[in-house]
């Protein structure tokens, strides 16, 4: 199953692992300190956030890693400027009712 990074930020978990690791890199038991789940659950959501590319891990001597590569969140940028657009274009829309309201 092919993941994308939207599948990837709606769980809160994920978003808390992303916000984490934006701080600094850290191995996985350090992050799962983080969270009241056990291991193997925060290894799971770090496996879905490396098939979206939003996480990758780096071996430093017998630890590993855990990077955010936050680029691939650029994507989302681009879906929400879409609907950021539209709903500027329907406030002012409706500013300008209601200023013509008023004058009346």
């Amino acid at each position: 199953m092919r993941r994308d990074v939207f599948q990837a930020v709606a769980d809160p978990t994920r978003r808390g692992i992303l916000d984490i690791l934006s701080d600094q890199p850290q191995n996985v038991n350090e992050l799962a300190d983080n969270f009241q789940m056990s291991r193997p659950a925060v290894s799971k959501h770090l496996r879905i956030l490396k098939e979206c590319g939003l996480v990758s891990t780096k071996k430093k001597g017998r630890e590993r890693y855990c990077h955010a590569n936050l680029d691939k969140l650029g994507e989302i940028a681009l879906w929400v400027h879409q609907y950021r657009r539209f709903w500027n274009t329907r406030l002012d829309k409706l500013e300008a009712l209601l200023k013509e309201d008023d004058n009346k």
